[in-house]
């Protein structure tokens, strides 16, 4: 059996910014080797939040490449994302509405998980995703 290897958010920015020469060939070298079947990657929206996180506020990375490199992953050979139709759905969402990620994968999990509404204090950004706001 193959082994199994969760990845973390920083393998991902070292991939994607390429800021330390040999931690990005070491990332470039575990993905070539799922992609050829020899490992079997997974990874979470945990992580997802953290890369996006990164890329924008330490690496400001305009939003829709922060969203062009969520995408890139979900199409990783051989990586298995947990959620990953739900993110799917969020980076559609915020690439449809000029959201942030995280707002969108929030708004996109009230929807499949048929919530009612989202309790939060960020009123403008989640009316903007379209999503009821609770009362409280």
């Amino acid at each position: 059996m193959k082994p199994r290897i969760f990845v973390d958010a920083n393998v991902f920015l070292r991939l994607f910014t390429v800021d330390d020469q040999g931690q990005s060939e070491r990332a470039a070298d575990l993905f070539r080797r799922a992609g050829s079947g020899k490992v079997g990657l997974f990874s979470g929206p945990p992580v997802l939040f953290e890369v996006a996180w990164v890329l924008r506020r330490a690496y400001h990375v305009p939003r829709d490449k922060v969203l062009g490199a969520l995408t890139a992953i979900l199409a990783v050979s051989g990586m298995e994302i947990v959620d990953a139709e739900l993110v799917r759905l969020a980076v559609e969402r915020a690439q449809a509405t000029g959201s942030e990620f995280a707002d969108a994968y929030i708004a996109a999990a009230v929807a499949a998980n048929h919530c009612d509404a989202v309790a939060t204090f960020n009123r403008r950004d989640f009316k903007k995703l379209g999503v009821a706001l609770a009362e409280f």
